[in-house]
């Protein structure tokens, strides 16, 4: 891609767009509104001051539902846009010893570090991965108010209170209902795409992963292939390990970084724990570790490691999970 010479930021908030367009190192402003109307007045405002898809590069934080429809709208019309960790955010902002945060001073800071960083292009999930995800994140949802309801059922034992039981019982037994409905119904949206259904079909034959798992592999991390090998798809995830080494007096215990898509993490604990009793090739290497004296939450952590190494090996080479392909020594290659 050519240098562009426009650098945008976009300060994404529930009801508006605060953009700064960076130039020749001069900041313009706008606000418009966070709605498919916003989005087509900030293409137009952008064009009005000379920009283009060609020339311009956009950079705006992610932070969920409120900034993917407006990243979508700029990406689908050709425009080149990165979505950001929040966090790259936060440290650039340190860096420049910022001291005022705003709309407006955010909106700045992402251009300017647009134009310093140059991050990646963003690439938008296709439709029925967005559909997936927004399907899996209602499903957890009511599977976290089912066990909040649970909670709330021991609490009315305990004090006696057998009407509120019955009341909230009443309850769980909707969610439950639901629950069930919404599993279905996430099963079919698979079956009738036969890219996820491929992908999910590869993911399932790896010891250790069902069905709830792999529906939220395939919602949060998309498209597999879109990674460039199994570190970037774990450095994603965050299962890869932080090392604390400095001269000859700092050397403190390594660790898994957590930098990376924390609900994604989580689905991946119970079937890292599955592989280590279960999957021939997690188990080897469960014991491998061991043996080196490795604390067991530490053993876990590396089985989920492993485990992404696995789901990236199944999807990006089309074969399903063979133990005799999957036992090479992740510990070996990469200094664990």
């Amino acid at each position: 891609m050519n240098e562009a010479a426009y650098h945008v930021g976009i300060d994404v908030a529930k009801r508006k767009l605060d953009i700064a367009l960076l130039y020749n190192g001069k900041i313009k402003n706008k606000v418009v509104e966070n709605h498919p109307t916003g989005y087509s007045q900030l293409m137009q405002w952008l064009t009005e001051q000379g920009a283009s898809w060609q020339t311009a590069r956009i950079c705006l934080e992610a932070t969920g539902p409120y900034s993917e429809a407006v990243a979508v709208s700029l990406a689908e019309a050709g425009w080149s846009v990165s979505v950001v960790n929040p966090a790259r955010i936060k440290g650039f902002a340190q860096g420049e010893l910022a001291r005022n945060k705003t709309d407006r001073a955010d909106a700045a800071l992402l251009a300017r570090f647009c134009l310093a960083m140059r991050p990646s292009i963003w690439v938008p999930p296709a439709p029925a991965w967005r559909e997936l995800r927004a399907w899996v994140d209602r499903l957890q949802a009511l599977k976290d108010m089912r066990q909040q309801e649970t909670n709330r059922i021991e609490a009315a034992q305990a004090s006696a209170q057998h009407e509120v039981v019955k009341a909230i019982q009443m309850h769980v037994d909707w969610l439950d209902a639901q629950i069930k409905q919404l599993e279905t119904d996430i099963n079919d949206h698979i079956d009738r795409h036969p890219e996820l259904k491929q992908d999910a079909q590869l993911l399932l034959s790896i010891p250790g992963m069902g069905n709830t798992t792999v529906a939220k592999v395939l919602a949060y991390a998309g498209d597999i292939k879109r990674f460039a090998n199994a570190k970037a798809l774990a450095a994603f995830i965050g299962v890869t390990p932080r090392h604390k080494l400095s001269g000859t007096s700092v050397k403190g215990r390594t660790m898994m970084s957590r930098t990376g898509h924390a609900a994604l993490r989580k689905a991946l604990y119970m079937p890292g724990l599955v592989g280590l009793r279960h999957n021939p090739a997690i188990k080897e290497f469960g014991c491998r570790l061991r043996s080196k004296g490795m604390a067991p939450k530490a053993v876990v952590g590396a089985a989920m490691r492993k485990l992404a190494h696995l789901i990236y090996g199944v999807i990006s080479s089309g074969l399903p999970f063979d133990a005799r392909l999957a036992g090479m020594a992740v510990d070996i290659q990469d200094g664990i």
